[in-house]
């Protein structure tokens, strides 16, 4: 079974940075692509963005673009969503997600193992 972990939320004010992490339990990292997604209440759940298998490719929401970075450690089975530039807007719980396969999709139904979120709030 698939696990994974995701930190570093947490309250922070409009500008301000967090980088948040997503540790998987399994050593088939290296072979899945993963993605970010996010849900504000009252909305659903929306992508925000994804890596491929090797880091070789990232896509972006165009909310997020220019201001987020994801990443990937494969040695430590970890990914990164480094957020700057932080909006009101941005409050949400985030999640880590992995699919079983190497290429970046931007749907949350193609993705097959998920964190159990983390809390982002960001303050006018």
């Amino acid at each position: 079974q698939v696990q994974l972990i995701e930190s570093g939320g947490g309250l922070v004010q409009t500008g301000d940075s967090l980088r948040l992490s997503c540790a998987a339990s399994e050593p088939t990292f290296s072979s899945r692509a993963m993605g970010w997604f996010r849900q504000a209440p009252g909305n659903s759940r929306e992508f925000v963005a994804a890596i491929n298998w090797n880091g070789g490719a990232t896509y972006y929401a165009d909310s997020v673009k220019g201001r987020f970075a994801i990443s990937r450690d494969n040695s430590k089975n970890t990914a990164y969503l480094q957020m700057n530039s932080l909006k009101p807007d941005d409050t949400a719980v985030y999640y880590c997600a992995g699919r079983s396969g190497l290429f970046i999709r931007t749907t949350a139904d193609e993705y097959q193992y998920w964190g159990q979120g983390t809390q982002v709030t960001v303050s006018s």
